[in-house]
């Protein structure tokens, strides 16, 4: 049963492209490029992508794992609700932005990468997928401690079973363990 989350690619894919549009921007206009007004655009575009794909959104199954610090991006990108929770939206969004930016050679690795991520979010939309943003915990939320977990085992493992374990040593007659084995002395 291995469905696979195209989202979750897509956001790696998108945020990638994002760095390298943005690289690409950069290089653009402090090689000063013919068409410069497209290495801007560039620059603009890259950040504005990653700024949308930094924060990764919540899995189907399985273990969700945040960037480090995504937390506030993620505040942001919630913010703007069904245009960004929407998978279609951001292939279209995606698919528009990689366009102008095409026109200079910098930057020509970069959109291609955005387009793929495009396509890989409007696979995730067909299939029903959708942003879900990762949130911390609220305490009230997690199940109560029970109470063998308040108090730790008193012995280290492994921990024989009740009946075998040793007996307090108020009794030293109680307390000795019968040996299966006979024990006799080796006088050699």
């Amino acid at each position: 049963n291995g469905k696979i989350e195209w989202a979750m690619w897509a956001n790696e894919q998108a945020l990638a492209a994002g760095l390298i549009l943005l690289t690409g921007g950069i290089v653009g206009v402090a090689g000063q490029f013919r068409d410069r007004e497209f290495a801007a655009y560039s620059i603009a575009a890259g950040v504005f992508v990653c700024l949308l794909e930094y924060p990764r959104g919540k899995r189907n199954k399985g273990t969700s794992v945040e960037r480090t610090g995504q937390y506030c991006f993620t505040v942001c990108v919630k913010s703007f609700g069904p245009l960004t929770r929407n998978y279609y939206v951001r292939a279209f969004l995606h698919a528009a932005i990689c366009v102008p930016g095409g026109f200079i050679l910098a930057a020509v690795l970069g959109c291609v990468c955005l387009g793929i991520a495009s396509l890989i979010y409007l696979a995730a939309a067909i299939r029903g997928e959708q942003w879900e943003p990762i949130l911390p915990w609220k305490e009230s939320a997690r199940k109560p401690v029970g109470e063998s977990i308040k108090l730790p085992p008193q012995n280290p493992p492994p921990r024989p079973p009740a009946e075998m374990r040793r007996k307090r040593a108020e009794d030293l007659e109680a307390a000795a363990y019968v040996n299966p084995i006979a024990v006799t002395a080796n006088d050699d």
